[in-house]
Formats: structure tokens, sequence, C-alpha cells
């Protein structure tokens, strides 16, 4: 009899229009970053990719509660939307420190890390697009993630030593060691989220 009733696939699309949503982010937040020529425009955008972000995170719940039969573990598609949700919160605190802190000009590290988040969550949507078909391949771009995750940790940790080195004001010096820390979490979230991802295949492969 269960098998007749057809498994939730809506989730699946669901996840795919969370993941290109962080990808909106991440690239509001590299142009920002990269061009800066209007911070407060940039961050306004980025603030409406945040709030998308929340809905849509209400969204997958919201059926989540309603679903009698799920395409996998509750708990990971509950774990998933948060951690995807997560990855656009720290997006959208990076672009804020950096107005509210009227930073002048950003770093290279801050333009390398911009960059990494955003490799991170276009390996993150290709790993989402192939939920419901062959799990394997999820695998390779969870390797990815958390190589960029380990990469962004380098260039946080190398930007922060520089910064103790070179930066005499000690207001600089807090407001960019923030920023830098910011940044880097973002990419832990997208490392928590292929975790999950790795977990589901390993279950349902």
């Amino acid at each position: 009899m269960f098998g007749l009733i057809p498994k939730e696939e809506k989730f699946f699309q669901m996840f795919k229009e969370m993941t290109a949503n962080t990808i909106k982010g991440a690239e509001l937040l590299k142009e920002m970053i990269d061009d800066f020529e209007d911070p407060a425009g940039s961050q306004r955008r980025i603030k409406d990719a945040e709030h998308k972000g929340d809905s849509l995170t209400h969204d997958i719940i919201k059926k989540l509660n309603k679903s009698f039969i799920t395409p996998f573990d509750r708990e990971d598609i509950y774990s998933l939307a948060s951690k995807l949700d997560d990855i656009m919160d720290l997006i959208d605190a990076s672009s804020q420190r950096m107005v509210m802190y009227n930073v002048e000009k950003p770093t290279s590290e801050a333009k390398q890390l911009a960059f990494i988040i955003l490799k991170s969550c276009q390996a993150l949507d290709k790993a989402v697009a192939l939920l419901g078909g062959k799990l394997e391949p999820i695998a390779e771009y969870c390797v990815e993630v958390n190589a960029l995750e380990n990469e962004a940790d380098r260039v946080c940790r190398e930007a922060i030593s520089r910064l103790f080195d070179e930066e005499k004001d000690p207001i600089q010096l807090i407001k960019w060691k923030e920023i830098y820390e910011t940044l880097e979490r973002a990419t832990d979230k997208c490392e928590d989220a292929a975790n999950i991802l790795e977990s589901v295949v390993v279950k349902n492969g």
C-alpha cells in the first residue's frame, strides 16, 4: 500500500529555489565588495534576498509539517533548510557590517572570502540539483565545499594575522576582524549544509 503513495518531490524544487537564492545573495555580496560604489544600495538588495530566503525556509518547514511521506529523513530536510538559511543570514550580516562600520574600501582578503562564499554556494546548488536522481555524484560537490571552507579558513587566519601586524588603529582592527570572521562563518555554514547532503547520500544510497 505504501508503495502507491507518491513521495513528496516538491521538496527538491524548494531546495533548488533556496540554493538559487543563496547564489543571488553571494553574487550581490561579491559585487558589493568588488565595486564598493554603493554599499548601502547593495546591502538593501542583499537584505531583500535574505527576506526571500526566510520565506522559502518557512515554506519548506510548513510543507514538512503537512507531509505524510518525505523523500528523505524529516530531520535532514529540516537541518538542510535551516543551514541554507544560515548561509543567507551570514551573507547579509557580512554586508551589514561593511555598511555599519563605514568601511572605506574592502581588502583583498575580503574579496577572496566573498569569492569563496560564491563558489561554495554554486557547489551546493549543483549538489541539490541531483537530489531525487542518482545520489553518488553529490559527494564530489560536498568534497569541493569542504575544500573551499579550508581555503576560507586559511585566508581568514592570514588576514587576521596581517591585521595584528600592520593595523595601528585598534578600532579598525576590531572592525575588520569581525568582518573577516563573519565572512568565514558563511563558508562554515556551507560546509554544514554539505555534511547534511553527504549523510542523505549515505542513508539513501
